[in-house]
């Protein structure tokens, strides 16, 4: 026997509400993607090669290097910026959530 070494680990990205319709979906409830999670990978580089995969995604979601203002992305359900950044490195069992920001209006 090899041991428990695993070839192939994954972060999953849980996208929910419209957001779903970038990545095949309808615009409603829940998708989970599974990112390769590679050596020296960041919350930064997993969003980047899930977006390069759905161009609509990537629009939605970046403004030029930075992350656009109607996304909310949070690590290991903490809001970025509080336990991490788009910098912080992901280590196995960490999960990123991408969720809709609602606007209101007056």
């Amino acid at each position: 026997m090899s041991g428990a070494r695993t070839t192939s680990a994954t972060v999953p990205v849980e996208i929910a509400s419209w957001i779903t319709k970038f990545v095949g979906g309808d615009g409603s409830g829940r998708r989970v993607l599974d990112e390769p999670l590679t050596p020296g990978a960041t919350v930064r580089s997993v969003l980047t090669g899930l977006s390069a995969r759905y161009p609509e995604l990537h629009r939605a979601l970046w403004h030029g290097n930075e992350l656009g203002e109607h996304i909310e992305v949070l690590v290991n359900n903490a809001v970025l910026g509080i336990d991490h950044t788009l910098d912080s490195p992901l280590q196995p069992g960490d999960q990123i959530m991408l969720l809709a920001q609602f606007m209101g209006g007056s």
